[in-house]
């Protein structure tokens, strides 16, 4: 029985209940009347708001960016820090302050902060969470059919898409070897990166906030072997500056159409900042704000050459990573345990319980083999790959109410956030919250963002819910 036809008033889907499933709920759980709608998450895992991100329980994994800088409501930019502050959440853990009074808790403490503010409305049974996956999705009469994981079903009036993305995919290369027992596949899987030997020689394939993350699990197991850490620009992943500085620089007033003209103000930009002695963190920090409208600024072509040829730049110097990382990473470089490649992998074999890897170095003809222990991929997401990981999105795009955007990041939305169809079409009941709608919106990975896009989808949702309710009235 639909939620309707109980009397109850519509529902309203969220698929996924980590940060962007929850911060929509918790959105739209403040602008609903009591009793106007039933905001279901779908979500897995026990709590809301923790997802992948914030569910890991290795205590090296921290925020990325200060708790000042985090918040569920945007507008109150220090409203992490105050819940810290207020709850003693981060007492027993003196390594989560910096030198400089910045704070960097254990990144389930975020998750925790999150599930709090959701608990009101759970006890009031305006959001109900439950703790199950949707395993295939149907269209029928006005509303959808969600079949469950656990064989239990849901019908919904409205579908809020807000999984992540997509895991990363083994490369090419290395499928030879999928089979191998020193292929660590998965870079979240703590029981197959606790069982790494002390003295195994590690490959790391992937240089960003992944691969630091598993060079400080490593490290806080006792791992003392050689680490390699490979990607195709040998890129790293950067840290935070010294001092703190306001953003600088204006992207937006005339807003570049190429990605070329794009990248010279940036760097004209920086290297303004450097003659007044400031760094290249403040200007990257203006382009990060103002990156959803640069990003709509630029045509199809450019956003596809910003994703080609500067992704991999633009990544590293965005998604920095907390000083307590970063220093365990200067530790391991500076004590010889540590060393970052720029190639590619062209071929891998198993060799006598080992893995013999064939490398081609970045602007070098020749080839070279190397033998690792263990294999660790942190390669990005598999961002294309939604339809073929996600059964229920699989199912929606059968029907044709969802496509993947243009960009290959995701899937593609309207400028109200609604799924765009594979005839071109807004979805009117369908909405996208989130990473996935990162190819249609721009920037749009980091909490201010995703928070600031939880709440624009939550008040197209309360909108849409009111128009409905008048056309039942005007229809009965």
């Amino acid at each position: 029985m639909s939620a309707r036809e109980s009397g109850r008033g519509p529902v309203v889907a969220i698929i996924g209940g980590g940060f962007s499933g929850a911060a929509t709920a918790f959105h739209l759980a403040r602008l609903l009347p009591a009793g106007a709608a039933h905001i279901v998450v779908v979500e897995p895992r026990e709590g809301l708001g923790y997802g992948l991100a914030y569910s890991t329980p290795d205590p090296s994994h921290r925020i990325n960016v200060p708790a000042s800088r985090m918040t569920l409501i945007s507008g109150q930019d220090s409203h992490f820090a105050d819940w810290l502050e207020q709850t003693g959440a981060i007492a027993g853990d003196a390594e989560a302050i910096t030198a400089d009074g910045a704070l960097y808790p254990q990144r389930r403490v975020f998750g925790r902060y999150v599930e709090s503010y959701l608990q009101p409305f759970l006890f009031g049974k305006t959001i109900h969470h439950f703790r199950s996956a949707v395993a295939s999705a149907e269209l029928g009469g006005e509303g959808y059919h969600l079949t469950l994981a656990d064989g239990g079903t849901l019908a919904a009036d409205a579908l809020v898409i807000a999984t992540t993305h997509p895991p990363p995919t083994v490369p090419l290369p290395l499928r030879s070897v999928a089979g191998a027992a020193g292929l660590v596949a998965n870079p979240y899987d703590l029981e197959r990166l606790e069982a790494i030997g002390r003295d195994d020689h590690v490959l790391v394939v992937g240089t960003g906030l992944t691969s630091a993350d598993v060079i400080a699990t490593l490290d806080r197991n006792g791992h003392r072997g050689r680490i390699t850490a490979l990607s195709r620009h040998g890129y790293r992943s950067r840290g935070h500056a010294a001092t703190h500085a306001d953003p600088i620089g204006d992207f937006t007033s005339l807003p570049a159409r190429s990605a070329t003209v794009l990248l010279r103000r940036i760097r004209s930009t920086i290297a303004s900042a450097a003659k007044q002695g400031g760094s290249w963190h403040p200007v990257l920090d203006a382009v990060r704000r103002q990156g959803q409208v640069i990003w709509q600024g630029l045509p199809l072509a450019e956003q596809r050459r910003v994703v080609r040829h500067l992704r991999a730049l633009w990544d590293v110097h965005r998604f920095r990573i907390a000083p307590q990382i970063a220093a365990v990473l200067d530790r391991r470089v500076a004590e010889g345990t540590l060393a970052y490649r720029a190639a590619s992998i062209a071929g891998a074999e198993q060799v006598d319980g080992r893995i013999r890897i064939t490398l081609r170095p970045r602007r070098q003809p020749t080839q070279t083999t190397e033998t690792f222990d263990r294999v660790v991929v942190t390669t990005g997401p598999a961002h294309a790959d939604i339809f073929r990981t996600n059964t229920a999105i699989a199912d929606l795009g059968r029907m044709g109410l969802v496509r993947l955007d243009p960009i290959g990041l995701g899937l593609a939305t309207d400028s109200q956030g609604r799924a765009v169809s594979t005839f071109g079409r807004p979805t009117d009941s369908i909405f996208v919250s989130g990473p996935l709608a990162r190819g249609s919106i721009g920037e749009l990975m980091g909490i201010p963002e995703v928070t600031a896009h939880a709440e624009r989808i939550a008040a197209e949702i309360h909108q849409w819910l009111g128009y409905q309710t008048a056309l039942r009235r005007k229809a009965s």
